[in-house]
Formats: C-alpha cells, structure tokens, sequence
C-alpha cells in the first residue's frame, strides 16, 4: 500500500450515484444506512435505483450491446485492461472501502480481498483475445459437409453479488461476461454497496463505451424487478441458496439463463497415515478467514478416529493465534459478522447443539470488544452428523469435527449433503489423495491443502451450491453460446 492503514481508517468513499450509460444518476429509490460491522457507526447513507432506473440501466446495456459485441476480441481485451489500471491505481481506496463495510481485517484483505480479484480481471481481459472456434471438420451424411462451432455472447448480464467479497465477487462475473462481448449490470448487496458505487466511478474513469457497464445499488425488490426483467439475458447471482432458488424463479419467467454460485458445506478430511501436527493450525486458520464468512469454508472436519485425540491436541494453537477485534489492527485475523442479525444466527448454532448434547472442544475464550458484530471462533464435536450445525452453512468462524472409521466411511460423510461446493483431502500420498478426491461429490477438491484461486480453473457446486461455474474459460462459456456453421463440400 502506499498509504498507510491509519490514514485510510476513516476512508469512506463519497460515490453516492449510480452509473448508468457511463453516466452518474442520482438514485431516485428507497435509502438505508451503510454500518461499519467493526464500529456499529453509519458510514454513510445510500440511496438505491428506483424501477424506473433498473428499466434504465437494463435498456442502456441493451443499447450498448451490438457495438460492444461486435467489437474486435482484442479491442475489449484492451478496454477491459484499462478498467484493471484504474482500479489498480485505487487500490488504497477499495481496500479501505472494503475493511470498513465488509469489517475483513487489513492483515487479509489487501492480498483476499483486492488483489487476488484484479489478478482474475487481467486474466480476463487477456481471455476476450481467444478464438473459441471448434473445427468439427468433415461429415458425409447424406452428403459431404464440413462444420465448426463458433459462440456468440448471450447477451444482457444481470450480475448480482453477495457481501463477504465486494469486489472479488463482481469482477468473477463482469470480467467474464464483457469478455465473451456481453454487456452488464451490476447489483450489489445492500449490506455493501459502497465498494461497488466506488466500482462504477472507476469505470466511468476508464471510459468504457456507453451502457456497456452499469452499476444499480437496491433492495430485494430492485433484485426481483432485474432478475425478472425480460430485457435481461442471463442473471449471474452470488449468495445463499434459499435466494439463489428465488432468483431462479424470477428469471424463468423469461426462460433467461442463469449462473447461481451458492452455498457450501465443505468437507476437509484427514486420512489415516497424516502427520496431523504438520497441518492441524492450518486447517483452523483457514476456515475461521474472513470471519468464515466464504461459501467454500472447509468447516466439516472429518478425522480418522485414530488421529482423533492428535488432531485436537494439534489444533489448540491455531485457536491461540486468532485475534478477534478491530480490523485495522494487523494483528487482528477474525473479523465481525456483517449484522447482529446474522451474529446471533451463527450464535445460534453453537447454542444449538450445546442443547443437542454437544460441546465446545476448542475455542477463543478473550472477551469481545465493546462494539461491533463480533463472535469468538468455536470448534463443536459430539454431534451426529443429522446435526444441524454439521448439516446447514453456518457462516461464521464456527467449525464440527467428526471422526470416521475408514475411507469409505469418509466419503460417505462428505457427500451426505444438499451441498457440493469444494473439499479438501489430507493424505499422506498424492495418489491416495486423488483416488479419494474422485469420489467426492464437490466443484472443487484440493489435497494437502491445495493453493489460491486460479484465475484459470472453475469454481463452483452441484446441488444447493448452484447452477454452472465461474472463473477460467468455464466461466466466459456461461456468457456465450454455441452455434454450429456447416457447409457443404
């Protein structure tokens, strides 16, 4: 960063227009406080689209549609590539923006929460240059043809995000979609729109053509009237599955297409034959990061009943370096839960199974601040695996452990879900690891704890956790569709 934490601790970014045809509209909707989870103080008071500015914004991606698509591949890429300068050259500001709204300490969100997302848009505009053209080459029923498969871009994109990664969660969708030569607008939760009001700004800096790139901030109901719209093409959604399943609902009014990336119950499973103690803390940090407020959270542990009393013995010190507090602080890595509403939530699940009969094993025991949506991390065992908290996304730095007796057993466990978002795998060979991983009913498995989010590989679940993937070229071909060409010879 090139300043430093105390002068952008007080950071608000002023935007309070929406975009719209590269435009700054005033919003003409409903308005609602913006409260920084880690203070409990209003950062700022917002105002979102009214119904006539969604049909607005949806009509002036539609407008803007032809030209853009029909652009060189090389002409976005280089569009899309001086979006990521500007943002780039801000990235002090929507780092601020996104600790003081989303409350993810500093020590995680410069490299989580900023960097790692303006990665995947320089991916993505190098993406736009590809030549998708399948050659299906030569067919001589009834008669000599030759084919090939070209894509052309869906469309209008309604791309609606969810709160835990403001940024990262937008450019998944957008960077994407202008990529393939769609045209896009943007909805963030209301819970944060700041970051994303601050986005629109930005590319109004970057000067993209008109109505290419649109951003609405609103309620529930300004999310039902865009993902209903029938000038919308495909609706891009992040978020829990009990919305996802309604989103779905609306765009089938218009049979539009929809891209869902929901929740998760992420299994993490311990084989027998590991060194527990080489990974124990790691697998604690991990699901505890940004509160463990991430769909993909790997917070079902399954540990061979053999490591059983090792893994737990290994596992107090990761509880020992979890700070709880102020997220300016750098040594502070749990931050708060968004709202009280969703803290006493996640709260509930550990009240819950408290009265269910299970217990407490490990967890951070230092008294919470005075102010904000806090929570200290908590490790339950003892629970049967119908347990709610073993069964529902929690949501927050609350993981269950469960022991098993075999692989089989392990596998059983991990797919006894609604969801099928990602896993992990420990085992003490690569080989055993992937013969495991093949099995497992998950968009994503990493073994041995695997590495970042590539900007190259697809991400996303079956089941509740969703409809079709994001990232890589899996997530462009959400934005395009196929259409064969054949000719005679």
């Amino acid at each position: 960063m090139t300043k430093t934490p105390e002068s952008l601790r007080d950071y608000v970014p002023g935007v309070r227009t929406l975009t719209i045809a590269n435009k700054p509209v005033q919003p003409a909707g409903g308005r609602w406080d913006v409260v920084n989870p880690a203070t409990e103080e209003v950062l700022a008071e917002v105002g979102g689209a009214s119904a006539e500015q969604v049909d607005q914004a949806v009509r002036a991606a539609r407008e803007a549609f032809g030209g853009w698509a029909a652009l060189r591949p090389d002409e976005r890429s280089a569009a899309i590539h001086r979006l990521a300068d500007v943002l780039e050259a801000r990235v002090d500001e929507l780092l601020a923006s996104i600790v003081n709204e989303v409350g993810t300490p500093v020590s995680l969100a410069e490299g989580l929460q900023v960097k790692m997302g303006l990665g995947h848009l320089r991916w993505q505009a190098e993406a736009a240059k590809k030549d998708r053209t399948v050659h299906l080459g030569g067919y001589d029923q009834p008669v000599p043809t030759i084919s090939e498969v070209s894509h052309y871009p869906v469309g209008v994109v309604a791309a609606i995000t969810g709160y835990n990664y403001p940024l990262n969660l937008a450019i998944f969708k957008f960077g994407a979609a202008l990529a393939a030569g769609c045209t896009v607008v943007l909805l963030p939760s209301p819970r944060t729109p700041l970051t994303t009001l601050l986005l629109g700004e930005l590319s109004r800096e970057a000067d993209l053509p008109d109505g290419v790139f649109n951003v609405i901030v609103g309620d529930a109901e300004v999310g039902r009237r865009l993902s209903s719209h029938p000038g919308v093409d495909k609706v891009s959604f992040t978020g829990s599955d009990a919305v996802g399943a309604k989103i779905m609902e609306q765009a089938a009014a218009n049979l539009s297409g929809v891209t869902l990336e929901l929740g998760g119950k992420s299994a993490s499973i311990v084989l027998p034959g590991c060194e527990v103690e080489s990974f124990a803390e790691e697998m604690h940090l991990r699901w505890s990061r940004n509160g463990g407020q991430g769909c993909a959270a790997l917070a079902r542990l399954l540990v061979h009943d053999e490591l059983y009393d090792r893994f737990l013995a290994a596992s107090a010190g990761a509880f020992d370096q979890m700070h709880v507090g102020d997220p300016w602080d750098p040594k502070t890595n749990i931050g708060p839960m968004i709202r009280p509403d969703h803290r006493d939530r996640v709260q509930s699940f550990v009240d819950g199974s408290l009265e269910e009969g299970g217990r407490v094993l490990l967890s951070v025991d230092r008294p919470l601040p005075g102010k904000g949506y806090f929570i200290n991390p908590a490790l339950l065992g003892g629970l049967p695996h119908t347990a709610r908290a073993v069964q529902q996304e929690i949501f927050g730095p609350v993981a269950v452990v469960l022991p098993f007796r075999d692989a089989e057993e392990a596998v059983a466990l991990a797919n006894d879900t609604a969801y099928g978002l990602a896993a992990n795998v420990w085992a003490p060979d690569l080989e055993e690891g992937k013969r495991v991983s093949e099995r497992l009913r998950a968009g994503t498995v990493w073994i041995n704890g695997g590495g970042a989010m590539r900007p190259d590989a697809p991400f996303g679940g079956s089941g509740r956790s969703g409809v079709g993937r994001e990232i890589g070229e899996w997530g462009i071909h959400e934005y395009l569709e196929p259409r064969h060409v054949q000719w005679r010879v």
